[in-house]
């Protein structure tokens, strides 16, 4: 039965990730920021400016809502999990070097792509029965496009309740229960045969734990997430750059390597990677996997932001992105590939290689932290997407489905924990691109929404924002050159 299961996903999961979704996913990118005059590059620096503003700013958010810094932490939960560490080692190892470089062109154009889900969200979103905040791709189908695309919405969310116990939790789950053994193995402090006791014990506390966050309410997830994803990404921020500046001179060959290997992965690879294209699918389908730009998840949780200005949330999107993509799982790949660790190319790999390249640098004793890290990261996601599934469903079935939604997921904790979930790790990617297709469709109907709002925004608070830069600039050159220059007086 398995082998079925796993040849039909197999047969599913190389089309959804072959050319269609490489066109889908690059083109709906591509028109977006054709249309938004790139905004991604073309605003970034304001784009930066408003959303660490707005994340140091200390503010309370309504009932049944959450504050802006609250929802980014929300989505980087879900973002910055077990893709950015397990994630890009497999696209390095299957795709080679060059898979960096398709992660990074994905993450161009999935800056826009998330822009545009969020500020979407944010525009349509509505009160549930509960006076909850609620939004995402489903509700910016249903109250953005006319009768005939709503069942869009039904599909997406039930591709979302199937997508969260795999995604979002039972192979999360795995990869807490695989870091803390791996580092108690390395210390000698458990015996493989105890480990199965260890992670049943362990299963039972994340459930526990998982079913107390998410029954507290989105008030509860928000105040979690907001302290839990700074001091996840900062420490582990750390521990990567540290490894790149002790092997800084490896840094040029790397990105040569790089940059070669996304166009010619043979000539990197040894010829163990000889396909441009496989290169490319890595590249971009994990980049998605880790940034979600295009799954329309993240704007689930932009969507219950305490928010008027739909363009100024969605500047977040732009920030998640670069943050996950450009900066954590670019880091990944560097720790992988300047601390010198053998690489098995064509062969799949995952966690332990980014873990290696730590141990490399640091010696064992950092399997500690990358423990640490590893469990952060994923316990993160798993609250995330905890609240994506919830909104799922409650699409589909109202909020009354809510609780006993929130009941079986936490207790999927415990079979992610006991199980092995290699086929897991394979349905769950292909999930993740079953709910890309009525997003994607979506976004690219309400695109001109999106450059409305855009119009509207510009030609308002951000023309005045704009404004008073300009003039601060052009204040602060005049200060220099009266410094410069001093006027003489008789």
């Amino acid at each position: 039965m398995l082998s079925v299961i796993e040849k039909v996903n197999d047969v599913v999961n190389n089309f959804i990730w072959g050319v269609p979704a490489m066109i889908c996913i690059i083109g709906v990118g591509l028109l977006l920021s054709f249309r938004t005059g790139f905004i991604q590059i073309r605003k970034f620096p304001y784009a930066m400016k408003v959303t660490l503003g707005r994340m140091l700013k200390k503010r309370e958010a309504s009932d049944g809502a959450l504050t802006p810094f609250q929802a980014v932490c929300t989505a980087l939960a879900a973002t910055v999990g077990t893709g950015n560490v397990a994630g890009v080692a497999g696209a390095i190892a299957i795709g080679g070097p060059g898979a960096v470089f398709w992660m990074w062109i994905s993450a161009l154009l999935g800056m826009c792509t998330k822009f545009s889900e969020v500020t979407l969200a944010v525009h349509f979103h509505e009160r549930n029965a509960n006076g909850d905040l609620v939004g995402g791709p489903m509700y910016y189908i249903k109250n953005g496009l006319k009768k005939h695309w709503h069942w869009l919405a039904y599909l997406f969310s039930a591709f979302g309740v199937l997508t969260v116990f795999g995604t979002g939790n039972a192979t999360q789950v795995n990869t807490i229960t695989t870091a803390i053994d791996s580092a108690l193995y390395n210390y000698d402090i458990i015996s493989k045969e105890s480990a199965s006791t260890l992670n049943l014990i362990l299963g039972i506390v994340l459930a526990a734990l998982i079913a107390l966050i998410l029954l507290g309410g989105i008030k509860r997830i928000g105040q979690v997430t907001e302290k839990l994803v700074p001091f996840m990404a900062v420490m582990y921020i750390l521990l990567a750059l540290g490894v790149v500046i002790i092997n800084f001179k490896a840094i040029p060959g790397v990105l040569g390597a790089i940059i070669e290997g996304a166009f010619n992965p043979s000539a990197v690879t040894g010829g163990a990677v000889g396909s441009f294209f496989m290169s490319m699918k890595k590249g971009v389908s994990r980049g998605i996997f880790s940034n979600e730009a295009g799954l329309g998840t993240g704007s689930i949780a932009h969507a219950c932001a305490d928010t008027k200005k739909p363009v100024k949330q969605g500047f977040f999107g732009i920030f998640e992105v670069f943050v996950d993509t450009i900066v954590i799982c670019t880091l990944t790949a560097l720790v992988i590939l300047c601390s010198g660790v053998s690489v098995g190319y064509g062969e799949a790999a995952g966690a332990e290689l980014t873990i290696s390249g730590f141990t490399s640098t640091y010696g064992g004793w950092v399997s500690i932290f990358t423990a640490v890290a590893m469990c952060c990261f994923a316990f993160s996601t798993i609250i995330g997407w905890g609240l994506y599934g919830t909104r799922c469903i409650e699409f589909l079935f109202g909020t009354k489905a809510n609780k006993p939604f929130m009941v079986v997921y936490s207790l999927v904790a415990i079979v992610g924990a006991t199980m092995n979930l290699g086929l897991m790790w394979s349905i769950a990617e292909t999930f993740n691109g079953l709910m890309v297709i009525p997003n994607l469709i979506a976004v690219f109907l309400l695109s001109g929404v999106v450059v409305k709002l855009v119009k509207e925004y510009f030609a308002g608070e951000g023309a005045a924002s704009t404004l008073k830069n300009s003039r601060e600039i052009a204040g602060k050159r005049q200060k220099d050159n009266d410094k410069s220059f001093p006027l003489c007086y008789n």
